[in-house]
């Protein structure tokens, strides 16, 4: 596949097919909001947490401000194209919409986090990129449908419904063809220290903060697949449009990616 084609595929299947499926998910989804804020506020817990200690690794390693910002992101930011596909099979659409809820608050997060970065503290262009994010727009729209309970036409809801039914196979494919494996060897040390954070101590502080909360069933599956998910393919994206680091950014991705194939299952069969 060219470079050219994937790009597309990209955006299509991210700004086309991703907000029907998180608007099927929560337009007609039974949301308890009360029971749902200890996941949430152990999402943002984990999320600052792992922003915190990713931090550490400029002085550690000694980085200059692109590459750390642009690196970093993999110490928080997550891949949603796996955390819906995995919550589906798991949970089919109730485990979609709950897992869209805790996307909604965190999202926004590790956006401002990760342009505040990139950019030195660009008010601007966290705004714009807040905005133009095809998971709020979902999410936000599928929310107002539901609290509003809005009766979306039948006709329209089968053509939602279709195109959603193809996010989450087509989806699966930019994470594969992502994939760089530049700079691995040059930047060793932050990798390794980055994607210890993302995939091994963020599900240790999730998990600690799902026992102390009392947290549940499916809020707390939730909880705990969002905190092993590998870093989102996105951060490539941002990263370079924000004249960061490219290369690390990538590297971030594809060891992130390439970990998570083997820690997310061990966590999850050892957490059941």
């Amino acid at each position: 596949m060219s470079a050219v084609f994937l790009a597309e595929a990209d955006r299509f299947i991210y700004f086309i097919l991703f907000p029907p499926l998180l608007f099927r998910a929560l337009a007609r989804a039974e949301l308890d909001f009360a029971a749902s804020v200890p996941m949430l506020a152990a999402g943002l817990l984990f999320t600052v947490a792992a922003f915190m200690l990713g931090n550490v690794a400029k002085p550690l390693f000694k980085l200059p401000q692109a590459s750390f910002a642009a690196g970093n992101q993999g110490a928080y930011r997550f891949n949603s194209y796996v955390a819906f596909a995995v919550m589906g099979a798991l949970a089919g659409e109730p485990g979609i919409a709950t897992i869209a809820l805790l996307c909604g608050a965190m999202v926004p997060v590790v956006n401002l986090f990760a342009v505040w970065q990139l950019a030195h503290g660009s008010e601007r262009g966290m705004l714009y990129e807040l905005s133009r994010n095809p998971i709020i727009w979902g999410i936000c729209s599928g929310l107002a449908a539901n609290v509003s309970g809005l009766q979306v036409p039948v006709p329209l809801f089968a053509a939602i419904s279709h195109l959603a039914d193809a996010a989450l196979p087509l989806g699966l494919i930019p994470v594969g063809a992502g994939l760089r494996f530049e700079s691995l060897r040059r930047f060793a040390g932050p990798l390794l220290y980055w994607n210890g954070i993302k995939l091994l101590a963020a599900p240790l502080v999730a998990l600690t903060a799902a026992n102390l909360l009392g947290i549940s069933g499916l809020y707390r599956h939730t909880l705990l697949v969002m905190s092993m998910l590998p870093t989102a393919t996105s951060a490539y994206i941002l990263a370079v449009r924000m004249q960061g680091d490219g290369k690390l950014a990538a590297a971030v991705v594809t060891t992130s990616t390439l970990a998570a194939m083997l820690t997310m299952p061990l966590l999850l069969s050892w957490l059941h």
